[in-house]
């Protein structure tokens, strides 16, 4: 079946896979979805994530990352730019999801940042999600 919107597939899936404590799981493989996955494992709200290739388009498989007494550590992913409506921010316009605690992930010229590292390398872009 065709995705229209990898990136909206790809965090409802982790979002229902926490919500069943599920250690892994598996997602569509493309450039963006890694690059989210590469900036959850740098951020810490993940454990680490495996490119698998099946002969298609691959699949990513994101190990998902507890506490000591096996709470949550992701508790809310929004998407906030959709296929229908892109959400395009300048770095000083850049969110702080709850007062700098979570992270945006944005789409730069630099590839997936997050919010942190794009005020660092002072690059705006496109606002893809946010994660506290």
């Amino acid at each position: 079946m065709a995705v229209s919107d990898p990136i909206a597939d790809m965090l409802t899936r982790i979002r229902n896979a926490l919500r069943n404590r599920a250690k892994t799981v598996p997602c569509l493989n493309s450039r963006v979805c890694r690059g989210i996955a590469d900036v959850l494992v740098k951020e810490g709200y993940i454990s680490s994530y495996d490119v698998i290739e099946d002969g298609r388009q691959g699949i990513i498989r994101v190990h998902l990352k507890y506490g000591p007494r096996g709470e949550k550590i992701i508790h809310a992913l929004h998407r906030e730019s959709k296929p229908g409506c892109r959400v395009y921010r300048k770095v000083d316009g850049l969110p702080r999801p709850i007062q700098g605690l979570g992270i945006a992930i944005v789409s730069t010229s630099s590839g997936v940042l997050s919010d942190r590292m794009a005020r660092e390398q002072r690059i705006g872009g496109e606002l893809l999600c946010t994660v506290s």
